[in-house]
């Protein structure tokens, strides 16, 4: 994926299209969805944004079904001593079911 957006890969014909289909912010955390429906590949942007706006970490998941939980606010359960966590999804991509192949599934705590 790095050659064909960087361009290195001279095999591709066309530029590869983010079109954003949602946006999501959770304080100062923003989430982008889209597709690029050409090529088949679904993507998701994650941003950590500072309080003056500027983005201060970029991470990016193409062909990945992303859920989203906030880790802050888990309720700790106790079941059989054994302390388990239950953190529920704020935020779970839409779109990776659409590239028509079967994609790995990642958890993310904010």
């Amino acid at each position: 994926m790095q050659r064909l957006l960087t361009g290195a890969d001279n095999n591709v014909k066309g530029s590869f299209k983010f079109v954003p289909h949602s946006v999501d912010t959770f304080g100062p955390i923003v989430i982008v969805e889209g597709r690029d429906q050409e090529r088949g590949i679904s993507w998701i942007h994650v941003w950590t944004v500072d309080s003056r706006g500027v983005i201060t970490q970029v991470r990016e998941y193409f062909n990945t079904s992303l859920v989203v939980t906030r880790f802050g606010t888990c309720k700790e359960a106790v079941v059989e001593e054994n302390k388990l966590l239950h953190c529920p999804s704020v935020w779970e991509s839409s779109l990776s079911s659409c590239v028509g192949k079967s994609v790995p599934g990642l958890v993310l705590a904010i």
